[in-house]
């Protein structure tokens, strides 16, 4: 018997173990440790036990509800699969909206990180083309259709981060975590949210050289907690998480919402939102979908989001150019509102309000804009 043939027995008989664990109904489900949950996603990125129980098994542990330490040790597979850079400057903001997209609204996040590099804030977004459930218009689908390379390695993106007239990249799952990456296939098998859609915003594809910070979404209450740990856990030095839009990291443009956050070791706090505070007055949540496009269908991909995402995408990205070419409207104010808190929770400004009018500042001046472009490989 080869030592590989012996690795996957081993693993299968673990990974037999977990399930027969997790997945014996609501009442008699049993958590497993750290270290388990650990290793059983270490056998499923590697490829090392059958799809079959790998999927029982994500299934199984979202029914039973994942625990602190059960989270932390998938997370802690993903990291350890990461093929992460570290760039030369202090600190990088790394931005993570929902992988599975947006289908409410036209998603406007991935023009953030070229805003706050033109604030003095190195960013860096990244995610995928398209997964479930949502399976929702996504980052790398906007900024591929305005031009940008998407396909940047960590270590590119660490060195676009570095550019002073740059200072923002993109990096999709497929280049810093392609086992990863390679279990979309399956997710879509599975159908529900698994725990990777959960902890998969937590990855860091470019750390600072001395502090990262997390931007992320959500939309149920329960979840601010849970990735206020599992940032901590993945080293970050700050997180702010957004009640925005779809789970996004842009609050609505409409109505109050809500921002948790922490720094460093302090506790999780949370603080009131409210758009007119800045100034922002919109008809919408979110940058409305164009009528003409409302009930687009995707009739080539069974798995789509019920809406034509690339018509989405195309309808984004010049939403995004527009309100960085400062074009007033709700992709402006979206840019506005994101950047500035940011801004405030990294202590640049003394205020929300100061925040605000520093981005429309910055965006105006076209330096944004500029910056945008250096990514470009069509100009």
């Amino acid at each position: 018997m080869t030592q590989a043939k012996t690795n996957v027995d081993l693993a299968r008989a673990a990974m037999r173990s977990f399930i027969q664990r997790v997945a014996t109904g609501p009442e008699l489900s049993k958590d497993i440790s750290y270290e388990e949950a650990r290793a059983a996603m270490s056998y499923i990125l590697n490829g090392e036990v059958d799809p079959v129980q790998a999927g029982v098994f994500l299934i199984a542990l979202r029914m039973k509800r994942e625990t602190e330490e059960e989270n932390k040790g998938i997370l802690q597979a993903i990291l350890d699969a990461t093929d992460s850079a570290t760039a030369a400057v202090e600190e990088v903001v790394l931005i993570a909206d929902p992988y599975d997209g947006a289908t409410r609204g036209l998603p406007i996040s991935a023009f953030l990180p070229a805003v706050l590099a033109a604030c003095g804030v190195p960013t860096v977004c990244h995610g995928v083309e398209k997964v479930g459930p949502k399976y929702g218009v996504t980052s790398r689908q906007v900024l591929r259709v305005a031009g940008i390379d998407v396909q940047l390695s960590p270590q590119q993106a660490a060195a676009a981060v570095n550019e002073p007239t740059t200072g923002w990249a993109y990096v999709d799952q497929q280049a810093f975590c392609r086992k990863l990456h390679d279990l979309i296939t399956l997710r879509s098998l599975i159908v529900k949210r698994p725990v990777i859609t959960t902890v998969e915003v937590l990855a860091a594809p470019v750390r600072g050289a001395g502090k990262t910070h997390l931007m992320t979404g959500y939309v149920h209450k329960p979840y601010p907690p849970i990735y206020a740990m599992l940032a901590r856990h993945a080293g970050f030095a700050s997180a702010m998480i957004v009640r925005g839009v779809e789970g996004g990291v842009i609050p609505s443009l409409q109505q109050p919402s809500k921002l948790f956050y922490f720094h460093g070791d302090g506790e999780l706090q949370s603080m009131s939102l409210d758009p007119a505070s800045i100034g922002i007055s919109q008809p919408s949540r979110a940058v409305p979908i164009p009528d003409h496009l409302a009930q687009a269908k995707d009739e080539t991909d069974e798995l789509a989001a019920g809406v034509d995402t690339q018509a989405l995408a195309q309808a984004a990205a010049s939403a995004g150019m527009a309100a960085l070419s400062g074009e007033a409207g709700p992709a402006y104010d979206s840019l506005v509102y994101g950047a500035a808190l940011c801004l405030y929770h990294l202590e640049h400004q003394p205020s929300l309000p100061a925040a605000a009018h520093a981005v429309r500042r910055a965006i105006d001046s076209g330096e944004p804009l500029a910056r945008f472009r250096k990514n470009q490989v069509r100009q």
